[in-house]
């Protein structure tokens, strides 16, 4: 015995025919019991309004996070990977790539600031490596006019890349 598990599509046809208190009832349920959801509805409720000053306060608490980070190399790349967990979040709850490429862009630039210069424990350098990555494949699906303006900052912020940390190559990431 199994249950009827139902697509997106039919709980659509089904949402149009709920009256106002019931789906008020339905949305409220379903942000009981996941966190996750309860943070989804409120920022959609409180924060989509406002896209730039929610990108703003992601990354001012980016910067924070990074200031915070332990001194010991595992450590320090555990913290990194918990801020990358938050910032996934938040680019999956706004769902634009303008605002996933500024998340990553001030990801990488603190990661340039307050990493561990001298430091060449592989599992750091992998998550920059990553990010640089999934940033250079994201500015290639957007628009020729936002490809230009995120393209150079992203090269600006390769050439400091290569500036302060000895072991990375900008050749290996440029657009």
């Amino acid at each position: 015995m199994s249950i009827k598990v139902y697509g997106l599509a039919d709980i659509k046809k089904e949402i149009q025919f709920q009256d106002k208190t019931v789906l008020m009832e339905l949305v409220l349920r379903l942000a009981r019991y996941k966190k996750e959801n309860k943070e989804l509805l409120a920022y959609l409720l409180f924060e989509a309004d406002n896209d730039r000053g929610f990108i703003d306060s992601v990354i001012a608490e980016n910067g924070f996070m990074f200031s915070q980070l332990p001194s010991n190399n595992y450590q320090m790349a555990k913290s990194m990977r918990k801020i990358l967990r938050l910032l996934n979040k938040y680019i999956k709850f706004m769902g634009s790539k303008e605002a996933e490429i500024e998340f990553l862009l001030s990801f990488c630039r603190n990661y340039i600031q307050y990493a561990d210069k001298r430091g060449s424990y592989k599992p750091m350098r992998l998550i920059l490596t990553r990010q640089l990555e999934k940033i250079k494949k994201t500015i290639e699906k957007l628009h020729e006019d936002l490809q230009f303006d995120y393209t150079q900052d992203y090269n600006a912020m390769l050439d400091d890349a290569q500036a302060q940390l000895k072991w990375f190559y900008k050749d290996d990431y440029l657009l």
